[in-house]
């Protein structure tokens, strides 16, 4: 199993970014998929994520309406692009996949089975 995420980089505030996460070794059309981050000094927390038995999608609070995930099965990718990014958005953000989710627990590190690496963005102010 592997969750290969990309993209990150150094964006000015108010600027764009695109996140993608490649993933193999799972059934991925038939999974969860979300996104966290970790800000300095801070605990990874929930960004985003798609909701295999809905087909929705679901956002924290700050990042709604700058914020959208989506997917492409046929690539077995997960994407987020980010828009009118702040300072505050500054982390690294990690992709991650259940095939088991609940949706009362869409929000929660442990709900997910399985990780990427991270990739780091960084918005200058």
């Amino acid at each position: 199993v592997q969750l290969q995420a990309s993209g990150g980089g150094l964006v000015q505030a108010g600027g764009s970014l695109r996140l993608s996460c490649a993933a193999s070794g799972f059934r991925f059309s038939t999974s969860s998929v979300g996104w966290f981050r970790q800000g300095p000094g801070k605990e990874r927390e929930f960004v985003a994520a798609f909701f295999r038995n809905t087909g929705r999608s679901y956002y924290e609070t700050s990042v709604k309406g700058r914020f959208t995930i989506s997917r492409d099965n046929a690539k077995n990718t997960v994407y987020l692009q980010m828009n009118g990014l702040t300072s505050e958005d500054t982390a690294v953000y990690y992709c991650a996949a259940s095939t088991r989710l609940i949706l009362s627990s869409i929000s929660s590190r442990s709900a997910y089975e399985y990780w990427g690496q991270g990739t780091l963005v960084t918005v200058s102010s």
